[in-house]
C-alpha cells in the first residue's frame, strides 16, 4: 500500500464520530505529540554544555531560554514527525497509541501545533540569545522533519546514524546561545551524542524490529543479521568514547576520569553483545535492552561530569 493511501485512510478515519474530549485529555494529547521523554534526553546534553561554554555556572537566562526554547524546537520536530508517520504510526504497536492513531488529534491540528512551536522556539532563541543558535534551532527542526523523517527513515538502513545530526544539534545550539560561535569543544560534544544514537536506538529497534518490519521501515535491525548491526554498533562505541576522550582537554580531569570509566563499561558491554552474538549464541532481541539502558545511564553521566568537570576545575 502506497504512502499517498495510507495517509488518505488516516485522514478518513477524522471523519467518524467521536466523543467530546476533556480539556485535560487533549492537552496531553498534545503533550504526547511532543514526545516529552525524547525532549527530556536532549535537555541532559543541553545543559551540561552551557556549564563547558560558560567555564562555570551558566547565566540563568541563557539557561531559561535554552531550556525552553530547546523543549520547545524538539517538540515542533516530534510533533511534525508524528503527523508525517500517521500512517506508518499505525502499522506499529509501539506507536499505535499515538494521538493521531487514535483520532485524539487531527492531522491538521498537529501539522498547525508543530509549525507554531517552531516559530515560537526560533523567534525565542533570535530575540534573547543570537542568529546563529537560531539559525541552528531552524536547521535541527528541518533536518529532522525533511531530511530524517520524510527521506532516510524510509529508504534507508543507515537512517539512525545520519538522523542524529538533529539529535546532537541542542549541544551546538546551546554552546551558540552561550558563545555566539562554536569551537573545537562543542564539536566533540556534538560528536559524542552523534555518535552515541546508533549503539543506544538500534538496541532497541532490534528488540522492536518485527514493528518496522510491517510499517516497511528499512531501518539496519531490519534489513541485517544482529551481528552486522552490533559489529557497526562496536564501529560508533569507540568513536564516541574516542570524542569523549578527546574533550578532556576542555572539561578537566575530573570528567577526563569519568568520562574514561564510563567509556570502559560501555565498550566492554557492546563488544560482550558482539562476541555473543558472533559465536552463534542466540540472538533473542531483548538481550540488546540492556545496552539500551546503559546507553542511557552513559550519557546522563558523562553529560553530568561535563558541569562539574567545569565548576570544579
Amino acid at each position: 500500500m502506497s504512502v499517498v493511501n495510507l495517509h488518505r485512510r488516516a485522514d478518513a478515519a477524522e471523519q467518524r464520530p467521536r466523543q467530546p474530549a476533556r480539556l485535560g485529555a487533549t492537552l496531553g494529547a498534545y503533550l504526547a505529540l511532543c514526545k516529552p521523554r525524547i525532549v527530556e534526553l536532549l535537555l541532559i546534553t543541553a545543559v551540561p554544555t552551557l556549564f563547558l561554554a560558560y567555564r562555570g555556572l551558566p547565566s540563568l537566562l541563557v539557561t531559561a531560554v535554552v531550556v525552553i526554547g530547546g523543549a520547545l524546537a524538539a517538540g515542533s520536530a516530534n510533533a511534525l514527525n508524528c503527523y508525517i508517520d500517521r500512517d506508518i504510526d499505525e502499522l506499529m504497536r509501539r506507536t499505535s497509541g499515538r494521538p493521531l492513531v487514535t483520532h485524539t488529534v487531527a492531522p491538521r491540528a498537529a501539522l498547525a501545533f508543530g509549525i507554531v512551536l517552531g516559530v515560537v522556539s526560533v523567534t525565542l532563541f533570535a530575540v534573547t540569545t543570537n542568529l546563529l543558535a537560531a539559525g541552528l534551532t531552524l536547521a535541527a527542526i528541518l533536518y529532522y522533519v525533511v531530511i530524517y523523517t520524510m527521506l532516510l527513515k524510509r529508504h534507508t538502513a543507515q537512517s539512525t546514524l545520519w538522523g542524529g545530526v538533529c539529535g546532537a544539534a541542542p549541544v551546538l545550539i546551546a554552546w551558540a546561545a552561550a558563545r555566539g560561535s562554536l569551537s573545537v569543544a562543542s564539536l566533540l560534544l556534538f560528536a559524542v551524542v552523534f555518535f552515541w544514537q546508533p549503539p543506544h536506538f538500534w538496541a532497541l529497534a532490534i528488540k522492536y524490529r518485527d514493528d518496522y518490519r510491517s510499517a516497511g521501515i528499512p531501518m539496519l535491525p531490519v534489513v541485517a543479521p544482529v551481528r552486522r548491526v552490533l559489529a557497526e554498533s562496536v564501529v560508533d562505541s569507540w568513536l564516541m568514547v574516542a570524542a569523549s576522550l578527546a574533550l578532556w582537554r576542555w572539561a578537566g580531569p575530573v570528567y577526563g576520569g569519568v568520562a574514561a570509566v564510563l567509556g570502559a563499561v560501555f565498550l566492554s558491554e557492546v563488544h560482550r553483545l558482539y562476541h555473543a552474538a558472533r559465536g552463534g549464541a542466540s540472538e533473542d532481541r531483548p538481550v540488546t535492552m540492556r545496552l539500551f539502558h546503559l546507553s542511557l545511564v552513559y550519557l546522563t553521566l558523562l553529560f553530568a561530569a561535563v558541569a562539574v568537570g567545569a565548576v570544579v576545575r
